[in-house]
């Protein structure tokens, strides 16, 4: 049975977020573009069966209106997971606020922002809850 047939739990699909891309830092390390990180970790995700999506714009809904590619989705992990990635010097609150946004208007309650420019991908990993 491979992951997309097997239950999620919230912290077990978060699980297989965390080793891939530790897998990716390893073996590439800090330093190179976002979109070079952002295609290995699609690639890491799919090979371990997960439903991945990419660059998905998600309409807002504001009063009477409907604004259209207002923003877009980095990595979305079986529509449950949103993952905002980055390769920058420094992570700063805007980002974390950048997730959570993204968390409300597509009605998640978890996501992750990764930094992949990090002397340790552990510290630039940040779990965002959105209640």
């Amino acid at each position: 049975m491979n992951l997309l047939e097997q239950p999620k739990e919230e912290n077990t699909l978060a699980g297989h977020v965390y080793d891939a891309a530790h897998e990716v830092y390893r073996i590439l390390g800090p330093g190179l573009l976002e979109a070079v990180y952002k295609e290995c970790l699609i690639y890491k995700l799919k090979k371990k069966g997960l439903q991945v999506e990419s660059e998905i714009s998600l309409p807002i809904r504001y009063k009477e209106i409907t604004v259209n590619n207002t923003f877009r989705i980095d990595i979305w992990v079986n529509r449950k997971r949103i993952i905002e990635l980055k390769a920058t010097e420094l992570i700063h609150e805007v980002h974390y606020a950048q997730l959570l946004t993204y968390l409300k208007l597509s009605n998640n309650k978890l996501g992750l922002l990764i930094n992949f420019n990090s002397e340790m991908l552990k510290k630039g990993i940040r779990r965002g809850n959105q209640n």
